[in-house]
């Protein structure tokens, strides 16, 4: 994929993996529109030069009026990436849980269909264009204490991997982001082995300036987690993972 020259627009890039990416693609030459619902951040992306736009990817309205904004802006479009998504702890004994695995489905999963319904008619009247989903190591080697962040992002794949066919022919592809544990701000001090984002970064650029882009970004760190079950390690693996169960306020003690 040539990054020198895509208009791109990249819903839940206030923060974290979105904002770095964001910065690296415009760094590369690419026309830049930051989504997201944190306005402070999108205050700051501004200044720095960067199109913003709010939306709410749980919001079909919210999702409707950024497209119409953003396509006004650049009608030139030709790359969407879907960022948005939240990492709730659930503790599956307790009933409670339920609220927040709606949560995040809404946002994971039907966020990210949304935004792909949205601009999928504009990507298709161009006959050129890329979709970026995102989804996560922990959809291929499920983290238990995180249940529905695991279902949703493995939903994703297999709803990319629906769309990557549904498009073939049209000239608009579909790429999967698959990152590991990063060290953004929420992840720095719960898991010290997470991967730094700037070394991150630089891998999935590196990655998505192949020719052919591969279907599936993958940087070194998540292999272990991609390729678990055709390993033989999901099982260990899985078994290891649940130790951090203890970490559910339930279980503490």
């Amino acid at each position: 994929m040539n990054l020198t020259d895509r208009t791109v627009l990249v819903v839940g890039g206030t923060s974290g993996i979105g904002r770095e990416l964001a910065r690296r693609l415009a760094e590369a030459g690419s026309a830049v529109t930051v989504g997201g619902r944190d306005t402070a951040a999108l205050a700051e992306l501004a200044a720095e030069g960067f199109g913003t736009v709010e939306i709410d990817v749980t919001d079909g309205a919210s999702v409707a009026r950024a497209r119409d904004a953003v396509l006004a802006a650049r009608p030139e479009l030709d790359t969407v990436v879907t960022m948005s998504g939240v990492m709730l702890l659930e503790d599956l004994r307790d009933p409670a849980h339920f609220e927040a695995a709606l949560t995040t489905i809404d946002t994971n999963l039907t966020g990210t269909i949304r935004v792909v319904d949205a601009f999928t008619p504009h990507l298709l009247a161009r006959g050129a264009g890329t979709f970026v989903t995102v989804t996560s190591g922990i959809a291929f080697l499920p983290f238990p204490p995180m249940p529905t962040y695991a279902a949703s992002k493995a939903a994703v794949h297999a709803y990319s991997e629906a769309l990557r066919a549904q498009l073939d022919g049209t000239g608009v592809g579909v790429v999967e982001l698959v990152p590991p544990a990063v060290a953004t701000a929420g992840q720095e001090k719960a898991n010290p082995n997470a991967l730094p984002l700037d070394a991150f970064a630089a891998e999935v650029m590196d990655l998505l300036a192949q020719e052919p882009t591969p279907h599936e970004i993958l940087v070194e760190r998540v292999h272990t987690h991609r390729w678990a079950e055709r390993d033989g390690t999901y099982a260990e693996l899985v078994a290891q993972r649940a130790k951090a169960l203890s970490m559910l306020p339930g279980r503490r003690g």
